[in-house]
């Protein structure tokens, strides 16, 4: 079950300050990516050396028939020897059957490689995805990174499925097609070459546009990919407010810009096949006439015509198919070098060299004059100092935007912080292993994200090894077994996505069952409660407590109800904590958590 974000895709800008959806870097050098994706087959490459003989047969055989054809004109049919005609016929047929057999037996092997290749490198670039910070999914919207999982890598599947041994034949072919026709007469063979250097100027000029065209297009489906999939989970909002119109709108704004890309590149890629086929015939006009004349004085036979007519024709294919094939590569090479942008992006946060596991933790948390900004100059947490001792549970309250949140994220390392320390027990968790500290974190966040599989499942997320047993009795101290048990298949429901066809209040009632399986030494709740009903809230408020008990809690709540019996209350604002206490010490002050208490309960206490 992959892991995946629960932050929102949305338009606006993340926490790194910049706009997600943004631009990134420009093109990549093409040779440079060409040799990296070819890379990606190296661990193949005795089985491709068993492809390339096979391209070297089947081109071998198929330039052997013109070859044939012309010996029959001149020795067979020119002296009226029908049994070496025959022969020819049969030899002719046995190398069309080979060539065959050696074209299925090389596009076989060749899927079979290629998609090994692709799923080795969709892996590398999932795998690659999960050892990113939260700021790089800030930056890029959720779709426009599905489409470099899918259309991008469906581009480079395309070519090294199909496209690399037609290359090698394509080119093979027509090398092999140059050494025949100087081999029988050298100056029709010069003759041919007259519209060779004007089809690879071609080439090289239309070559760099269609890259450039085809890598902005895939770029602009990206991010159209991204507006789909902010607008399909945005569906009940845009439902509830009546926008239907106004985003459809946006919708179409976005597939113009894409049409209009689109049209960009295909214009450059349809210009080369076209220009081929006007020069391969014009070939064919020259040596028709060159070859005339030297038949007339002498210097050919009627059989090298046919022969030249043939390598001709087949000299044209292969470069109007390499014209086809160039353009599909560009597009690959477009997709790859997005692919390899993402795999090149370095994590923001690593695990120092000297970093030791963090187990079997006690609890005490502690903020050492802490300074944190998500843009710079723009500080968010400033100079924050506290310590939680083990076992307690802090609440932290304050008016939104007031940094409660990014404490969470700062505790869990979601992101680094620029001065002081944070430490668990001790220890700075910048001198810990990330994937050890995050095992000792339990987290219940007001948006619960559960997956499209079983409740059993969505639960085992905390701890994959436990067992059902295990599992159930997470939910039964989570107070969630009763109602689970009431679903139709039980534990066994499949949940549809993020679990919507559960109420609020049951899926947190499951993420609280998932944390208490995961036993973490620290506990952090987010407004754990703030979306369900006063009853629902009651069953949530047993469980939790149950969750809490002998773990040090951080608890963000903005119903100051919920935590009157927390060990200790820290009030959050401007990024700096005001007032500290128990809930009846800070009401006896009469300050900012008095006047927020009061602004509530009216007055009650």
């Amino acid at each position: 079950m992959a892991k995946q974000q629960t932050r929102p895709a949305t338009g606006m800008p993340g926490p790194g300050g910049r706009r997600r959806g943004a631009k990134i870097e420009k093109a990549r050098d093409a040779r440079a990516t060409l040799r990296r994706l070819l890379a990606t087959l190296r661990p193949y490459k005795w089985v491709l050396v068993g492809v390339f003989v096979l391209v070297v047969v089947n081109t071998l055989l198929g330039l052997a028939v013109p070859f044939l054809m012309g010996l029959a004109i001149d020795k067979s049919i020119a002296t009226g020897d029908l049994a070496g005609l025959l022969r020819i016929v049969l030899l002719m047929l046995g190398a069309y059957l080979g060539a065959w057999l050696a074209k299925v037996g090389q596009n076989v092997i060749m899927a079979r490689v290629s998609q090994k290749a692709l799923r080795s490198l969709r892996r590398n670039l999932f795998e690659h995805l999960q050892t990113l910070s939260l700021s790089f999914f800030d930056r890029h919207p959720h779709g426009e990174l599905m489409s470099r999982l899918t259309n991008d890598l469906d581009a480079i599947s395309r070519v090294l499925a199909q496209n690399v041994t037609e290359l090698f034949t394509g080119a093979l072919t027509l090398v092999g097609i140059l050494v025949m026709m100087f081999a029988i007469n050298f100056w029709l063979a010069l003759g041919s070459m007259i519209v060779f250097p004007l089809m690879m100027g071609l080439v090289g000029f239309v070559g760099k546009r269609t890259r450039r065209g085809f890598r902005e297009y895939q770029m602009r489906i990206g991010q159209l990919n991204g507006k789909l999939e902010e607008m399909f989970s945005g569906q009940r909002i845009i439902v509830a407010f009546g926008q239907e119109a106004s985003t459809l709108a946006d919708f179409d704004a976005a597939n113009e810009i894409v049409r209009q890309v689109g049209i960009h590149a295909q214009t450059y890629a349809m210009l080369v096949p076209p220009l081929m086929g006007i020069l391969s015939n014009a070939n064919i006009a020259v040596l028709a006439g060159l070859g005339g004349w030297m038949v007339l004085q002498g210097w050919a036979t009627v059989g090298t015509i046919a022969a030249f007519y043939n390598y001709s024709r087949k000299f044209a294919a292969p470069l109007r198919h390499l014209g086809n094939l160039y353009n599909q590569i560009q597009a690959a090479l477009a997709g790859a070098e997005r692919v390899f942008e993402v795999i090149d992006e370095q994590p923001e946060l690593t695990d120092s060299p000297d970093a030791v596991a963090l187990d079997g933790v006690a609890g005490e948390v502690a903020f050492d004059h802490v300074n944190f900004s998500y843009v710079p100059g723009v500080p968010v947490i400033k100079d924050m100092s506290l310590t939680a001792q083990p076992g307690r549970a802090i609440a932290l309250v304050g008016p939104t935007g007031a940094g409660k949140t990014t404490m969470v994220n700062l505790l869990t390392r979601f992101y680094d912080i620029q001065d002081g320390a944070i430490t668990i027990d001790g220890r700075d968790i910048r001198q810990v292993q990330k994937d050890s500290l995050r095992r000792q974190l339990g987290i219940v966040l007001q948006d619960t994200f559960l997956f499209s599989e079983s409740v059993m499942e969505n639960i085992r997320y905390g701890r994959l090894d436990a067992s059902d047993e295990e599992c159930i009795a997470a939910a039964k101290l989570a107070h969630a077994d009763q109602f689970i048990r009431r679903l139709p298949q039980g534990y066994d429901t499949e949940l549809s996505e993020r679990g919507s066809n559960l109420s609020q209040g049951q899926r947190q009632l499951l993420a609280i069952a998932r944390a208490l399986l995961a036993d973490p030494g620290v506990l952090i709740l987010d407004e754990a409660t703030s979306s369900v009903d006063t009853r629902t809230e009651v069953n949530i408020q047993k469980a939790l407590l149950q969750l809490m008990e002998g773990r040090t809690s951080f608890v963000i709540a903005h119903r100051l109800s919920t935590i009157r019996d927390a060990d200790r209350i820290l009030v959050i604002n401007d990024g700096h904590i005001i007032e500290r206490g128990t809930h009846d010490e800070l009401l006896a002050q009469r300050g900012f958590y008095h006047n927020l208490y009061m602004s509530q309960f009216k007055g009650l206490s």
